[in-house]
């Protein structure tokens, strides 16, 4: 890919408006198409295209430039660095939207972990509690608690995994209902807590604040428990700005977000985003703001200058990569 001068951010982002990678074909071989990822299957293993599709309340709500890249180079950087806490499925990066993962069978439910009772979807914590809700996901909540304020300790509110959505349940019903093994359970509960701790001190020292996040687990060909998805990205996970957060809950005013969040709340007071149709376009300038706090979050996170790239033919640029994979398989099978 084609490097462009990093003191041009904006002009590279509002360049890349136009070529936003939405979706991807690899002719002849079948895809598995998520939210936001375009899934091909090798044989052995997996690539997996990281899109710039953007989503929310269980849809696509638009495409932000980068996005895909930032997402995908993020998950890399935190899968190195946790793999001693629990194995995961990266194979290797041979593209910024592309991973080469292990093939795993992926449980049916999500670990989502919060630290903070918070949120303003139908699904979110404080939306659940607002409405009266006490028990939640097999933990109780007390009376007179406010938004946004922490948590005694952070939390596994897990949730099924399904095509007509997300589904709250208790770590009793999974092992009732035989979603998953109470063994298996357990580990991924107490990696998932592992995680978010390591998650959060990271944070905190690049002055930020890990708010939730959801992980996702399933088993290798060994039955060996591995981390699969994403891990800590501005999807996954929502991060406030920890120097103004005390401040900002004392005047009851919500934290200062770094992630996807603002979006959400521009389609829910422009639309009803769970059932317009179609829904209202993102203005330009909306989808150039959360590029640029998805590049800030990657690099504050990772230490790392995000490298912009001229996009112009990223769709081609993501194919060949695609085919020369494929390609290389063949041969190696043949």
């Amino acid at each position: 890919m084609t490097a462009i001068s990093s003191t041009e951010p904006q002009v590279a982002i509002k360049n890349a408006l136009a070529h936003c990678l939405d979706k991807t074909e690899l002719p002849g071989q079948y895809c598995q198409r998520g939210k936001v990822r375009d899934n091909y299957d090798f044989g052995d293993h997996l690539a997996i295209v990281t899109t710039d599709r953007q989503s929310a309340f269980d849809r696509v709500l638009a495409s932000i430039p980068y996005k895909g890249q930032v997402l995908n180079l993020c998950s890399q950087w935190w899968f190195e660095r946790t793999k001693d806490i629990v194995p995961n499925h990266l194979l290797a990066v041979p593209h910024p939207n592309i991973s080469l993962v292990k093939k795993c069978t992926v449980f049916p439910v999500e670990c989502i972990v919060r630290a903070y009772l918070s949120g303003h979807t139908k699904t979110s914590l404080w939306t659940h509690y607002q409405n009266g809700t006490r028990q939640y996901c097999g933990h109780n909540f007390e009376d007179g608690l406010t938004k946004n304020q922490a948590l005694p300790q952070p939390i596994v509110t897990p949730t099924t995994k399904s095509a007509q959505g997300d589904r709250p349940i208790s770590a009793e019903a999974i092992i009732a209902q035989g979603l998953i093994g109470a063994d298996q359970w357990q580990a991924a509960e107490q990696a998932a807590l592992q995680l978010f701790d390591f998650g959060a001190r990271i944070a905190r020292e690049r002055g930020l604040i890990l708010v939730d996040t959801k992980y996702e687990f399933g088993l290798d060909e060994s039955g060996t428990l591995c981390l699969v998805d994403e891990l800590h990205t501005p999807d996954s996970s929502r991060f406030w700005r920890a120097e103004s957060y005390e401040s900002r809950l004392t005047q009851a005013q919500e934290p200062e977000h770094i992630d996807k969040e603002f979006l959400r709340l521009w389609f829910l007071e422009h639309c009803d985003p769970y059932g317009s149709e179609p829904l209202p376009e993102a203005p330009a300038a909306l989808r150039i703001q959360l590029s640029q706090r998805y590049i800030e979050l990657y690099e504050t996170l990772t230490g790392t200058a995000f490298e912009y790239s001229d996009t112009t033919h990223l769709r081609a640029e993501v194919q060949n990569t695609l085919q020369q994979r494929h390609r290389q398989m063949t041969k190696e099978l043949s």
